[in-house]
C-alpha cells in the first residue's frame, strides 16, 4: 500500500483564554488512505471540529494555536507539512479549497446569503482553475447537476434562502467538489437535515467519492451513519482517540466502555416499547478542567482505581484495532 493522504502525528490545538487554557486536541494521530474514508465520532465537546479545523489551518488565532504535532499532506506538488504553512499565506490557500475541502454542518450560515450560489461555487474555481467567469459558470452548473439539484441552469441564479435546506446541502457539496480536492472534510454534514434528506445526501457523497475518487474525513456523532460511510473509525473523548480501527472490526468488538456506550445508545426497530434506551449518564466535562487520569473515568461504570490516577495509552491489540483502556492494559 501507498503512503497515507493525510498524517497526523500527535497532534495537539489548545485554546489560550483567561479562564486558563484549553486542551480540545490533546495528542491525536491517525492516517487518512488515499480514496478511503475515515470516521471521527464522539460527543459535542470532544474536539472532532476543532481537528478538522487544524488540518484547514482556520483555528482563530488568538485564542487558538496549533502547540505541537504534525499534519502531512501528499498533495499534487509533494508531501507539505501544514503546520509550518502560515494559515493565511499564499501556499496554504493554494491548498484549502483546491485539493483540500470543507463542508460544514449548517449550509444556511456558511453560504453568502447575498450572493447567488451560482457565483459562489464560479469563486473558487476562477480561484484554483483560472477559468475565465463564463466557463466558471458553465462550470458550476456541471457541478449542481451532478450532486443531483434539478434545473442548475436556474438554480445557479438564486440566492441560499430560496432553496431548501436538502438543496443548500448539496449545492455546499457541490462547492467543495468543484475543484476535485484530494481530500474532503465533512463535519456533521447532515445534522440539520431530516432523516429522508439526511439518507440522500449521505447516498450522495458515497456516490461522488466513487466518483471524483476523493479521501474523505467524515465527522458526526452519530455511529449509525458511520456504519454505513467508512471504512475506519476514530472515536475521540475530550480531545484524545480512545478507541480506532476498521469500521467492521470495531463494530464487532467494540472494548473501550465510551465507544460500548455509544453503541448502545442506538435505538434499534427490534427493541420492545417497554425497553429503556441505553444512555451514558454524565456529560463531557471542560477541556478547561481536565480530571486527572483517564478523561472518561468520572463516567465510567467499570473504572478501576488507577483510571482517576493514570491515563492510558492508545495500544494495538489486533486487527489494527488499537485501544486506550486500563481493562485492555
Amino acid at each position: 500500500m501507498g503512503k497515507p493522504l493525510l498524517e497526523v502525528q500527535n497532534l495537539k490545538t489548545y485554546f489560550h483564554t483567561e479562564n486558563g487554557t484549553g486542551k480540545a486536541v490533546d495528542g491525536i494521530s491517525f492516517d487518512i488512505d488515499q480514496k478511503k474514508t475515515l470516521g471521527v465520532v464522539g460527543e459535542s465537546g470532544c474536539g472532532k471540529s476543532v481537528t478538522a479545523m487544524s488540518v484547514m489551518g482556520l483555528i482563530p488565532q488568538p485564542p487558538g494555536k496549533i502547540e505541537s504535532g504534525s499534519i502531512l499532506f501528499h498533495s499534487k506538488d509533494g508531501a507539505k507539512e501544514l503546520t509550518a504553512l502560515p494559515p493565511k499565506g499564499k501556499e496554504y490557500r493554494k491548498i484549502r479549497g483546491n485539493e483540500i475541502a470543507m463542508i460544514f454542518q449548517e449550509p444556511m450560515t456558511s453560504l453568502n446569503p447575498v450572493y447567488t450560489i451560482g457565483y459562489q461555487i464560479s469563486e473558487a474555481i476562477i480561484l484554483h482553475q483560472n477559468l475565465s467567469k463564463s466557463d466558471a459558470k458553465l462550470k458550476s452548473v456541471e457541478m449542481l447537476r451532478a450532486v443531483g439539484i434539478p434545473l442548475p441552469e436556474r438554480r445557479v441564479k438564486e440566492f441560499p434562502f430560496q432553496l431548501s435546506g436538502g438543496m443548500r446541502q448539496r449545492a455546499m457539496i457541490a462547492m467543495a467538489l468543484s475543484c476535485r480536492p484530494s481530500l474532503l472534510i465533512a463535519d456533521e454534514p447532515t445534522t440539520a437535515l431530516d432523516v429522508t434528506i439526511q439518507a440522500q445526501v449521505l447516498k450522495l457523497m458515497n456516490k461522488l467519492k466513487e466518483d471524483f475518487e476523493t479521501s474523505v474525513l467524515f465527522i458526526t456523532h452519530d455511529m449509525g451513519v458511520i456504519a454505513e460511510m467508512a471504512d475506519d473509525i476514530v472515536i475521540m473523548y475530550l480531545g484524545k482517540i480512545v478507541e480506532s480501527g476498521p469500521v467492521s472490526e470495531l463494530f464487532r468488538n467494540p472494548k473501550h466502555p465510551y465507544t460500548v456506550g455509544l453503541l448502545q445508545s442506538i435505538p434499534s426497530i427490534t427493541d420492545k416499547k417497554k425497553d429503556k434506551l441505553q444512555t451514558i449518564e454524565g456529560n463531557v466535562p471542560s477541556p478547561f478542567n481536565i480530571p486527572p487520569g483517564c478523561g472518561f473515568a468520572p463516567r465510567c461504570s467499570r473504572k478501576m482505581d488507577i483510571c482517576s490516577q493514570e491515563s492510558p495509552v492508545l495500544k494495538l491489540s489486533d486487527n489494527n484495532h488499537k485501544t486506550s483502556c486500563w481493562l485492555y492494559s
